[in-house]
């Protein structure tokens, strides 16, 4: 019987390179994002490959999360895979100047919005005593840098939320893995910089960043492992990246 994974942030970057690679190796799926537009092309391009469903909901909203899992028809619901990959990050300053919606928007959607997704998904993988979460944190988590500390804490707690689930749910048959990207070329800077291109085009210029399939790749590696093998924590930097802030650039 083919596997379900259950996708947040699927409209874009590492979440639809995740789908795809899911797709390539028969996983059907179930898309989740803000933009249904957006869903449904995704769903178009992979439902020749696997079978498709897309739920629309906002994961900063707690109501809107269980209506969406709850609405599922109960074939939808045996989910083997779950992939938190929506978040953003939200401007870029100073804890004394910094815009505290921003801050909202990401600890909301870092943080908050993954644990809503987690606790409506987690009781049906307990039912089914299996499953596979993987939570995609950053190095922003591992390493604070300047001008973003809420974005790096809140990329933290994700870190934390990870091992605090590895060490509740490995004893039920459930495998968390967390994924920590550095630079990759996606639609994070164009957001953070509030559609600024120009900014955003300069973050990855003088180097060969990171693309959403290369973290995809490791996701599928994670979730392919044996049952003998959990891959707990994956940190993957660009060939010119060093740390968080440090990237050798032509």
């Amino acid at each position: 019987m083919s596997r379900i994974a259950f996708i947040t942030g699927a409209t874009s970057g590492i979440g639809k390179a995740t789908a795809e690679a899911f797709a390539g190796v028969g996983i059907d799926l179930i898309l989740c994002g803000r933009r249904q537009e957006r869903l449904d092309e995704v769903a178009a391009e992979l439902s020749s490959k696997v079978k498709v469903t897309t739920l629309v909901f906002d994961v900063r909203d707690k109501g809107a999360v269980f209506a969406a899992v709850g609405s599922l028809p109960d074939n939808w619901k045996n989910i083997d895979i779950l992939v938190n990959n929506a978040g953003n990050a939200h401007g870029l300053g100073t804890l004394d100047e910094g815009d505290t919606d921003d801050w909202d928007a990401m600890i909301d959607g870092n943080v908050k919005g993954l644990l809503y997704v987690s606790k409506a998904i987690i009781p049906l993988l307990l039912e089914r005593g299996k499953g596979h979460i993987v939570n995609i944190s950053s190095i922003a988590g591992k390493q604070t840098y300047a001008n973003g500390a809420v974005y790096c804490a809140s990329k933290a707690a994700v870190e934390v939320i990870s091992e605090g689930m590895r060490l509740e749910l490995t004893q039920h048959g459930i495998k968390t893995t967390n994924v920590a990207p550095g630079a990759v070329e996606t639609e994070f800077s164009l957001v953070r910089f509030k559609g600024d291109e120009a900014r955003a085009e300069k973050v990855y210029q003088g180097f060969d960043p990171l693309q959403a399939g290369d973290i995809a790749d490791a996701i599928l590696y994670a979730v392919n492992a044996p049952d003998r093998v959990t891959i707990a924590d994956i940190t993957i930097l660009a060939g010119a990246q060093s740390a968080a802030t440090v990237i050798h650039r032509k």
